[in-house]
């Protein structure tokens, strides 16, 4: 079963809205354990969320993305997480990762305008007392996202068959 999990996160990873027969044909095994696969690594967290990427550059909504370097104090016996858990239920943070390097937390927001991401950083980001020093990097374009490419031609993955 475990074969057949790491399968079917392949393919929903690509194409997250393959339908259950065709994930069964290509993963050679009946729809119905297909489908129990994926509902057992919905229950154990596995699978979180299906979203599709999206190219707002050519949607019609405004929107500022921001990439923000956080150094902060780690608290006593709760490590980064608490401090992370904090930050990430702001509703303009998008991620939060733990990196290693110069900086401790990286933080992806997004905000309507660049005044509101600014007002976020200012007045919400900075003031925690875990933080001691933030930078933050402006997405001026997107160019390839989970393996995505914005503008250029579309990727055609299909066998080709010879006759």
């Amino acid at each position: 079963m475990q074969a057949l999990k790491m399968q079917v996160l392949e393919i929903l990873n690509e194409d997250c809205r393959t339908p259950l027969e065709r994930i069964a044909v290509m993963c050679n095994v009946p729809m119905e354990q297909v489908a129990k696969a994926i509902e057992e690594m919905e229950n154990d967290r596995i699978i979180l969320h299906y979203a599709p990427i999206i190219n707002w550059d050519k949607a019609d909504r405004e929107r500022v993305e921001g990439m923000i370097e956080v150094k902060v104090t780690p608290q006593r016996d709760l490590g980064f997480d608490a401090i992370a858990g904090r930050i990430y239920r702001f509703d303009e943070v998008k991620s939060v990762y733990l990196m290693s390097g110069n900086y401790d937390l990286l933080v992806l927001v997004e905000a309507r305008t660049l005044k509101e991401l600014a007002s976020f950083v200012s007045e919400k980001l900075s003031t925690l007392e875990a933080v001691t020093g933030t930078a933050t990097s402006f997405v001026l374009k997107r160019y390839k996202q989970d393996g995505v490419i914005f503008d250029g031609e579309k990727n055609d993955n299909r066998l080709a068959v010879m006759p």
